[in-house]
């Protein structure tokens, strides 16, 4: 009978499907046409694209999912102020439907919660499928309070508290408090 050893396997660049990398600004087309196939060219109505617009990620925490040199998966998180209560807002986190097998929105997820919480950012706030966020840690009970300022879905507003009791008395207004683009970067990503 052959024993079998229980190993610890690390991936590397070249074995593993795809890499995780800080966003660079050569990704711009590449990541505005995959959030169109993902959420439709009428994603930029959303309101929680209404609260992104006109300003930057939070620094460092804006990702590309890379496979053979092509982008295959987007996450970015932004400021804003949880009714009062500084926190992060995720989103979009989009992935290209040849690559959801791979397991990218979860390394995405992953990565950028570490480094929220690396960076000492205590709460994250999405809108999102409570199914597929639960498994982070989201839940609706910490937001129940907030509102975001324009139509959404109330059993698809989540938080996540990174430090404990982060959200404490958090209610009202979700408004984004992130340093706004330069004129020029504003008009680039428009046209994008």
């Amino acid at each position: 009978m052959t024993a079998f050893r229980n190993t610890d396997l690390a991936l590397t660049l070249k074995a593993a499907p795809f890499a995780i990398r800080a966003e660079k600004a050569s990704d711009l087309v590449a990541r505005e046409t995959l959030l169109d196939a993902c959420f439709g060219q009428n994603r930029h109505l959303r309101t929680c694209q209404r609260l992104r617009d006109g300003r930057a990620p939070a620094e460092g925490l804006a990702f590309s999912a890379m496979a053979e040199g092509h982008l295959v998966g987007t996450l970015r998180l932004w400021h804003v102020s949880a009714g009062g209560i500084p926190a992060l807002m995720l989103g979009p986190l989009a992935v290209d439907s040849s690559s959801r097998k791979f397991g990218v929105g979860t390394a995405l997820m992953d990565h950028a919660l570490a480094a929220a919480t690396a960076r000492g950012h205590r709460a994250v706030i999405l809108l999102g499928d409570a199914p597929y966020y639960t498994r982070f840690g989201f839940s609706a009970e910490r937001v129940a309070e907030l509102s975001l300022p324009g139509p959404f879905e109330r059993d698809r507003l989540l938080g996540l508290e990174l430090r404990p009791a982060a959200l404490d008395g958090a209610g009202g207004m979700i408004v984004a408090t992130g340093p706004a683009l330069s004129a020029r970067k504003a008009l680039r990503a428009r046209a994008a």
